[in-house]
């Protein structure tokens, strides 16, 4: 994707960069407000892979962060994915970035400052692809403490949520029919544009549930599907696709609180919930495992430990143990799209063409009422020529 060209205001220097600010704390749900060009003002700690690819994808020009990019707990890949895009990336700009800038506001941005009508509000770090690289670099020797602090939430969760895992005991009654038939979870991660795409003859053909998690239910409609489920903490999922009639789950604390069931109401929209300590995908799994699915497919889930780390949350411990209960039933469609694409050249198609206008001839030449085509076509033929020997 080409990324807008940088704004200047008339009086800057090369190099001092201005745009409108777009503030929020949950990243995910900033994404939504932004415009190409725009300037995100962000408060994300160790920036994960899946935020940045949504800030890059939304056309940003400047990233500015209040808390650092990259703590040094974990090698996370937010980062190196906004430099590498061309993205100005300042890190650690502290409180003052969100109480001195206001939502529209015209700001500027000097080295390394942050500046609001020509007062300087905040001061942080410039990242490049060097000092990103040395950070990433001097984060990997935390990787043994994260391991050990990801088998203990692993312990945790599965003390929680043993009834849940080996019974399905608390999953909620349901109206979409899913018992026999395949399950499409799809969650806005790595690489799910790409994997929903080459998945299209499969949905054409099985006709699977459709389950989106939070903004996975957006990209189901973008993609030109309806789903049929939405399930998640209804965070990041828009009005319209809250309203399209798709049965909705809100996923719930363990204690039973779910605030996205306010929204819920606000909207009109009836929906149960499903109180866990898993994460939203990990219980739209174990929703369609339990309900009968006979297979589901994972589109932009988390299936590997730098992803699981990279979202920095204790509750990604559920995801191992819940594709441990799924078992082989599961099958995540992460990587289709570089695995297999379909491609056809310009030369099979024109043999394809030229078969198919040699077969219409030969069906024509040997049938009665080809024979009697051609005879029209070609009295038609002698006439027309007859009239233009005429004219000349």
């Amino acid at each position: 994707m080409r990324l807008p060209t940088l704004r200047r205001t008339r009086t800057a220097e090369p190099g001092v960069l201005a745009g409108l600010a777009r503030l929020d704390r949950r990243t995910k749900r900033l994404v939504g407000r932004l415009r190409p060009g725009e300037i995100a003002v962000i408060d994300h700690v160790d920036l994960d892979r899946v935020a940045a690819d949504s800030l890059v994808a939304a056309g940003v020009t400047v990233v500015l962060n209040a808390k650092p990019s990259i703590s040094g707990r974990y090698p996370n890949l937010g980062p190196q994915v906004l430099v590498e895009a061309g993205i100005t990336l300042i890190d650690d700009l502290g409180e003052g970035v969100f109480q001195q800038v206001r939502e529209g506001d015209t700001i500027r941005i000097d080295g390394n400052t942050v500046y609001v009508r020509d007062e300087p509000v905040a001061h942080g770090v410039r990242q490049d692809l060097e000092t990103v690289s040395k950070a990433m670099l001097d984060a990997r020797e935390g990787l043994s403490v994260q391991l050990e602090a990801f088998a203990a939430n692993t312990m945790e969760y599965l003390k929680q949520e043993r009834d849940l895992l080996l019974d399905g005991v608390g999953v909620p009654d349901i109206t979409t029919e899913i018992a026999g038939r395949h399950c499409l979870i799809v969650v806005r991660g790595y690489d799910y544009k790409l994997d929903l795409e080459v998945l299209r003859p499969y949905i054409h053909e099985f006709k699977p549930v459709l389950i989106g998690v939070d903004g996975g239910a957006d990209a189901l409609v973008e993609a030109g599907y309806s789903p049929d489920m939405i399930i998640g903490d209804m965070d990041s999922v828009t009005d319209e696709v809250l309203r399209c009639g798709a049965e909705v789950v809100v996923h719930a604390y363990p204690d039973g609180r779910a605030p996205g069931l306010a929204r819920m109401h606000q909207l009109g929209v009836p929906a149960i919930t499903f109180p866990a300590a898993a994460t939203s995908e990990d219980i739209a799994m174990l929703l369609a495992d339990e309900k009968g699915a006979t297979l589901i497919v994972a589109v932009g889930t988390h299936y590997n430990l730098v992803e699981f780390l990279d979202k920095g949350r204790s509750g990604m411990a559920s995801t191992f143990l819940t594709r441990l209960r799924i078992g082989g039933k599961l099958v995540d469609a992460k990587g289709v799209s570089r695995l297999y694409k379909q491609s056809i050249s310009g030369s099979s198609v024109l043999l394809l063409v030229l078969s198919a206008i040699a077969a219409m001839a030969a069906a024509v030449a040997v049938s009665t009422v080809g024979k009697a085509y051609l005879s029209l076509v070609a009295e038609w033929w002698d006439n027309l020529v007859f009239d233009l020997q005429q004219w000349f």
